[in-house]
């Protein structure tokens, strides 16, 4: 018992120290890119106006701009580990307000993607998983088609359709579900299309186990084979490949959110990176660092849901 528990303090310890790691990574690479990026940030923050050469000096000096690129990333992450994010330099406001302000948009429309590309990507697997040959290849070339569209095309042929056309949707701007339905769908695309192929070849590994053959021979009808055994087999690796599609999909609303014209960190970021407000920046940045980080925690605790085999483990 005592090695057990052992076990799974260093296994939380190690996720810990991992986790921070992560962290600290992200923000490091992420502030020497944008220091090492063209132009300055005293020039983002005077703008188009003109000023004397002592007001110039004096806004270098109040955002810590003369100091060394050391001590500015030491001071950061000092502020960093206190909780304090920085104030933006063009909202005119604390890094947490703006980010936390357009997250909750940003976090529905993924969860809302990532929910509907589950489900169809499921409903496609079972259908075509060990079926005729020609539905699975006209399956596995609309999903290569799938993949291969940019996904801000989707978004205007979805646009052109479901909202010019027929006017079932708002063009831009849209609140509520009636405008969260299409940048949704847009999103869920690609994800659909990579879900599908991954959760298919597990259920045509699964099918060929033994376990299949023993269920079928109780009687078990293949609707029953393929939710209540073949399935849960397949899950793993569609569970890994949605929490790192979770992850990374700030990069594909930073398009969406463009393309439809929502709020969200997205469109945030960009501007943020257009302005040069590197508090604003790496804001972002670490807020999509903690949802990995996050993200990675909660697939420890689903793979042991889904495969019990895994609960006795550290």
């Amino acid at each position: 018992m005592t090695t057990v528990r052992h076990r799974r303090l260093r296994a939380v310890l190690v996720r810990l120290g991992t986790s921070v790691l992560v962290l600290w990574g992200a923000v490091t690479v992420s502030f020497a890119a944008l220091r090492l990026t063209p132009g300055s940030v005293e020039d983002a923050l005077i703008g188009t106006s003109t000023v004397t050469p002592q007001v110039r000096a004096q806004i270098v000096a109040d955002h810590g701009l003369d100091q060394s690129f050391l001590v500015q990333y030491g001071t950061y992450l000092g502020n960093v580990s206190t909780g304090d994010l920085g104030h933006s330099y063009q909202l005119h406001q604390s890094v947490a307000s703006a980010v936390g302000s357009q997250v909750g948009d940003s976090m529905a429309l993924a969860l809302t993607a990532l929910a509907l590309a589950l489900v169809a990507s499921t409903v496609l697997a079972l259908l075509t998983a060990r079926r005729a040959r020609w539905l699975r290849g006209f399956s596995s070339g609309v999903e290569l088609v799938g993949v291969s569209v940019p996904t801000f095309w989707v978004g205007i042929l979805l646009l052109t359709f479901f909202s010019f056309r027929l006017g079932w949707f708002p063009a831009a701007g849209g609140e509520g579900l009636a405008g969260l339905v299409l940048p949704a769908v847009a999103v869920a695309v690609p994800l659909t299309a990579l879900l599908t192929q991954v959760m298919r070849e597990g259920l045509e590994i699964a099918l060929d186990e033994p376990f299949v053959l023993t269920a079928r021979a109780r009687g078990m009808s293949d609707a029953g084979v393929r939710l209540r055994h073949a399935l849960r087999h397949a899950l793993l690796p569609v569970v890994t490949l949605a929490g790192w599609m979770l992850g990374s999909l700030i990069g594909a609303l930073v398009v969406i959110e463009q393309v439809f014209n929502r709020q969200g960190v997205g469109r945030l970021v960009l501007a943020a990176v257009q302005d040069k407000d590197m508090p604003v920046v790496m804001g972002v940045v670490l807020l999509s660092a903690a949802v990995y980080v996050t993200v990675s925690a909660l697939l420890d605790l689903v793979y042991r849901i889904v495969d019990p085999r895994l609960r006795g483990t550290a």
